[in-house]
């Protein structure tokens, strides 16, 4: 059996890789998609292909070995489950194996690196080792660098065991590299990032410069309705001639009791206001939590060593949040509970980096299968 976290992932990542594998090596093969079985045809031996998010279905199963793809995405669960399965009469060896990128110290961690099983090993493959790779995309680890924070680099690239989901969530942050006095520009566009909390309602005011992106102010109102937060606003910036760009939670596109979502309330507004230029980047869902926190660190500090996050210093909410948003002890989970002024002008702020400032696909690439 090969399995992955999820049937996409089983999918377009193990199942594709191992076809190609077999094509390239005109090793003979059939595929019996109903079943999702593969039997070569020397041997007339049976790969059979499973996610692994319901790992009770895998009961009843004899194998002669299993492979997992992306173990630490995996339930501990699983892995028992089919160590157990690990009984067909006429295997001359019994074998189960998974590879996986860290995710901090967790199971997979203390099970085979911490606390060694006997009948365990491990091979820990270091950076730079991946020779097919890198004569493919010499400049892999350097994209990487730039994108990622570095402690998050450290993890995904290098490979090394962190803590990344404990302390500080925005870890990059430090005010002597990223509070600096910053000033609104007429030639550029303001951006407008809200985040729909009702109390307080959060939303800050960046411009982006040459990629680099400059937050200039920002809104915090007790107890507060859109349209309140709209006038506030257009009391501050009643104009801007290069024209007004709103960002926000997918989750203000819903509609209320009212009838009217947050956003279509901001739009009629808007309309109404002596702003003539205003675009909207309103995503159909948020992103990954994670991914859009691992993303601001980046800005604020990347692997190697720039920034390209700003704050100034009159934003002292957002400075605040950024220095107190922390994890719940002992889990990845952002605590929100500890005071309930925090984490929503970050929240702002991620939705207008994610939405400008994640990175693209080459030229030619598609996020998506083409087939």
């Amino acid at each position: 059996m090969l399995g992955a976290p999820t049937y996409p992932m089983l999918r377009d990542a193990t199942q594709s890789t191992l076809f190609e594998i077999l094509d390239r090596g005109r090793i003979p093969y059939e595929y019996h998609k109903a079943e999702n079985v593969l039997v070569m045809r020397d041997t007339r031996s049976r790969i059979i292909f499973r996610p692994l998010d319901d790992y009770e279905r895998l009961r009843g199963t004899n194998l002669a070995w299993f492979g997992l793809d992306e173990l630490t995405y995996t339930a501990e669960e699983a892995w028992l489950r089919l160590e157990g399965r690990l009984r067909d009469p006429k295997a001359k060896r019994l074998c189960g194996f998974g590879v996986w990128t860290p995710k901090g110290f967790d199971w997979v961690y203390r099970r085979f690196i911490e606390k060694r099983v006997e009948g365990y090993e491990t091979v820990l493959a270091e950076p730079f080792e991946n020779r097919h790779l890198l004569e493919r995309v010499p400049d892999y680890y350097q994209r990487l660098k730039s994108s990622y924070d570095s402690r998050f680099f450290e993890q995904e690239a290098l490979g090394k065991y962190l803590n990344v989901s404990e302390g500080q969530v925005y870890h990059s942050f430090d005010r002597r590299r990223n509070v600096s006095a910053g000033r609104i520009e007429a030639a550029i566009p303001l951006r407008w990032a809200l985040d729909f909390n009702v109390d307080p309602m959060c939303s800050v005011v960046a411009q982006i410069r040459g990629g680099v992106t400059h937050v200039l102010d920002e809104f915090v109102l007790g107890r507060s309705s859109t349209p309140e937060v709209c006038e506030a606003f257009l009391e501050r910036y009643p104009r801007h001639e290069a024209g007004i760009v709103v960002y926000g939670d997918a989750s203000g596109a819903r509609r209320q009791s009212t009838g009217w979502s947050d956003f279509a309330m901001i739009q009629q507004i808007l309309a109404r206001s002596t702003l003539r230029r205003v675009s909207y980047r309103i995503p159909r869902s948020n992103p990954e939590v994670r991914e859009r926190i691992n993303l601001v660190n980046a800005m604020l500090k990347a692997a190697g060593g720039e920034a390209r996050l700003f704050v100034d210093p009159k934003c002292r909410e957002l400075i605040a949040d950024l220095e107190q948003v922390t994890y719940k002890p002992g889990s990845p989970v952002i605590d929100k509970d500890r005071d309930p002024r925090r984490t929503h002008l970050t929240d702002a702020l991620g939705y207008l980096i994610w939405e400008e400032c994640r990175p693209q696909g080459y030229v030619g690439e598609r996020g998506q299968r083409l087939l």
